[in-house]
């Protein structure tokens, strides 16, 4: 499928709640499911995508449905190519110099980071990792030049700097051969394959009803 124009992710605490936030939200409006599932630690994880008004107006419907069980979300009305395809587990070469990558402990939110730092300086992003095998965290790691890959971090942090997430991040300035090769290949210690992931599986387009 085309990248769609804009996105959402949502994050609930509750999975009962979280399957009928996204049956509610398939039912409103013309939107893509993307991803959707459990991620450790008990989370129940909802992205989808389409036309802007669309996802708005799916996303409206899962936040009324989710209440008080949503405990992160984001809207991106114009999500860069690169976080689009890195949410659905593209993973890019890591050839930059420089090595930057944000933690947080919300998932949502650091996809919104990592549409930042790459809306904000000339970086790549080798790989975004949500959830499973990181307790339910979510990772992005980007490359390019040492001056580039700050601002790009430092935008990033500044977007995910919301009460109740906790944050990481730092800065390489000089990869080290040997590092560079494995997070190449992987960045799990027990990598499945050969460290792709699975491509994002669109969800059946659900008709307004």
């Amino acid at each position: 499928m085309n990248t769609p124009p804009a996105i959402a992710v949502f994050e609930f605490d509750s999975i009962p709640v979280g399957v009928c936030a996204a049956d509610a939200m398939v039912k409103k409006a013309r939107i893509d499911v993307l991803r959707i599932g459990t991620v450790q630690p008990g989370k129940y994880i909802i992205l989808i995508g389409g036309t802007v008004g669309d996802v708005g107006e799916s996303r409206r419907e899962g936040l009324r449905v989710g209440g008080e069980r949503v405990t992160d979300e984001i809207f991106l009305p114009d999500v860069h190519t690169q976080v689009f395809a890195a949410v659905g587990g593209h993973r890019q070469d890591n050839a930059g110099d420089a090595l930057g990558i944000i933690e947080t402990s919300a998932i949502p939110i650091n996809v919104a980071a990592a549409d930042k730092a790459v809306k904000t300086a000339q970086v790549t992003i080798v790989e975004i990792r949500l959830g499973d095998g990181l307790g339910g965290k979510g990772i992005t790691m980007l490359t390019g030049l040492v001056h580039d890959v700050q601002a790009a971090i430092a935008a990033g942090i500044a977007i995910a700097d919301r009460p109740g997430v906790t944050t990481r991040h730092t800065v390489i300035p000089i990869q080290d051969r040997e590092l560079r090769a494995r997070i190449q290949a992987a960045t799990e210690l027990y990598p499945s394959g050969d460290g792709t992931r699975d491509q994002p599986t669109a969800g059946k387009r659900a008709s307004r009803r």
